[in-house]
């Protein structure tokens, strides 16, 4: 029996969402990584004692029910937009969820809730996108593994880094050769990049025309010369439509996740640097920071 509580307490430690249990008298009881991270305090600081007035509205929201005990699982629902506030003094927008916990006879023995940045809901920087099916898919798996390496990288500082990737000729050959041809090339494209990927990295469809490539490289100099490793291998994919040969070349902004930088904002300058890139005449990597952005032609 102890073993299963205490493999239970590792899972929920390690659950990318805030979680705090609470008793009867509103004590805490367990408080995981995620809310240590999100709030500023750790839980030896907070079990065993009420919450701070700061971070009440955390378990303020509407009430879901679970009877029996945690073995049910708590009612699905979004949750409620709250404002807490962080141990060094700072507002946290959160979306947050209360389910009271309550024994088989009724009775009520606790609370629970969950809760995440709420920037970490709103939508992420993208491309346009025509939204087809592959496309939205491939984005949702990618924001997932983006939102856990993002709380990985704030949480144990495992360097998070990613480079935007758009297919300069996608657009043109979109309208003169068709739907068909575009992802055709466009998946050569992915098969290239996947070829040169890093042991740990991942590539995936983010927009219509757009990829990102989620690395770990920590040093800026290697994060651009990958970055233009794989410009490279994209530009060297000989793609050929019906007997006509068409040149692919690809605008790439890297960026470097900083320290207590929101992953929105994160992703947008990588955003920004492949815009750089792509009004330089496209053919280019540009490394951005956020005190700079380095354009390096791909001749």
């Amino acid at each position: 029996m102890a073993d299963r509580v205490e493999l239970m307490e590792a899972a929920l430690d390690v659950y990318p969402e805030g979680l705090g249990l609470l008793d009867r008298e509103e004590r805490v009881v367990f408080w995981n990584r995620a809310a240590e991270l999100i709030t500023g305090y750790a839980g030896a600081e907070i079990i065993g004692r009420q919450l701070p007035e700061t971070l009440e509205v955390l378990t303020a929201g509407r009430d879901n029910e679970m009877h029996g005990g945690p073995r049910n699982g708590p009612q699905p629902g979004r949750g409620s937009l709250v404002h807490a506030q962080h141990k060094l003094g700072h507002d946290v927008p959160a979306i947050a969820r209360r389910v009271v916990l309550r024994d088989g006879l009724g009775a009520r023995i606790g609370t629970a809730a969950a809760f995440h940045l709420a920037e970490l809901m709103n939508s992420l920087p993208h491309g346009n996108s025509s939204e087809a099916d592959e496309v939205r898919q491939s984005r949702a798996e990618l924001k997932d593994r983006l939102e856990n390496e993002y709380e990985l990288f704030a949480r144990e500082r495992v360097p998070l880094a990613v480079l935007w990737v758009m297919v300069d000729q996608a657009v043109e050959l979109r309208k003169t050769h068709g739907a068909g041809a575009s992802e055709t090339m466009l998946e050569k494209v992915e098969r290239a990049l996947a070829n040169g990927l890093l042991p740990g990295e991942e590539v995936g469809r983010w927009a219509d025309d757009e990829f990102l490539v989620l690395s770990h490289e920590g040093s800026p100099e290697i994060l651009h010369r990958h970055a233009k490793t794989l410009a490279g291998l994209a530009r060297t994919a000989d793609f050929h439509w019906w007997g006509d040969r068409i040149s692919l070349t690809v605008s790439v902004g890297a960026a470097r996740c900083e320290p207590g930088e929101p992953l929105a904002g994160f992703l947008e300058r990588a955003r920004e640097a492949m815009h750089d890139s792509a009004h330089a005449g496209g053919n280019h990597v540009t490394l951005s920071s956020p005190q700079r952005r380095q354009p390096c032609s791909q001749s």
